[in-house]
């Protein structure tokens, strides 16, 4: 190990001392980006293999949030947009990839993560759809954190939903317009969301140096803090994870 490396993991393991002292955030949010720019770096020819080597990430991402004791991750990997925008050869590689590593990263032997797919599976391919669902079922009774992937996610597709929900179940149980409308309420329709059931994010991490949220868990990032990093998703190390829990700790009210 050269002395900058040296230097460099003695000051990660003190950092990372540090930062247990706490606070850490209880949930973390992720958009990852910047795929494609880092297999350009990389010189990759095909810069599609950049979202292979993303997907990947998410399980290192896992295992360094659970050695934090960090207990909810959601990772933003596909908006409705993008699955309507782009061209599909990129979207069926993006399917392919994200169903590879679900099968062989995030529930191999050893990954004790509860995995939760949100957003409008339904505009994913049928296996791509299959194979999330099952992890779920399979990750069901998983110890560990629970990562929850935003596919085919948009915020303003899961208010509308979670409204539609509302309106028909009050209407299953025989309400009138009237008395549907006095029961909707922020917490109300919280219940009707996505992410019904697991806290909201404390901090949400966006790489590649983009300075907006796309869309990314709009309702529940109300008290979240925001932090951006210029660093590629694929190249996103445990170090700039720490530097981001590093700026949270210092602007939480607990500290």
């Amino acid at each position: 190990m050269s002395v900058r490396a040296r230097i460099n993991d003695l000051y990660t393991r003190r950092l990372r001392a540090r930062l247990l002292r706490g606070p850490l955030p209880r949930h973390v949010g992720v958009i990852i980006d910047g795929n494609r720019r880092w297999a350009r770096q990389m010189g990759f020819e095909d810069v599609r293999e950049g979202h292979r080597h993303g997907a990947q990430h998410i399980a290192r991402l896992m295992t360094w949030c659970e050695g934090l004791g960090i207990g909810h991750v959601t990772v933003y990997l596909a908006s409705v947009d993008n699955l309507t925008k782009r061209a599909s050869p990129e979207m069926t590689f993006l399917m392919q990839v994200i169903e590879d590593v679900v099968r062989e990263r995030l529930t191999a032997p050893g990954a004790n993560w509860r995995i939760a797919p949100v957003g409008r599976l339904d505009m994913l391919p049928s296996s791509t759809a299959e194979v999330l669902k099952q992890a779920e079922e399979d990750t069901r009774g998983a110890t560990g954190p629970e990562l929850t992937l935003a596919i085919g996610y948009g915020s303003r597709e899961e208010i509308v939903d979670a409204v539609r929900d509302l309106v028909l179940e009050g209407a299953a149980d025989g309400k009138s317009l009237v008395e549907i409308a006095e029961t909707v309420s922020a917490e109300s329709l919280s219940a009707h969301l996505y992410t019904a059931g697991s806290p909201e994010p404390d901090l949400i991490i966006r790489t590649s140096g983009e300075v907006r949220l796309s869309g990314f868990l709009l309702w529940q990032a109300k008290g979240a803090q925001l932090y951006f990093c210029d660093v590629n998703w694929p190249g996103f190390r445990y170090l700039d994870l720490l530097r981001a829990l590093r700026v949270y700790a210092a602007k939480s009210p607990a500290s």
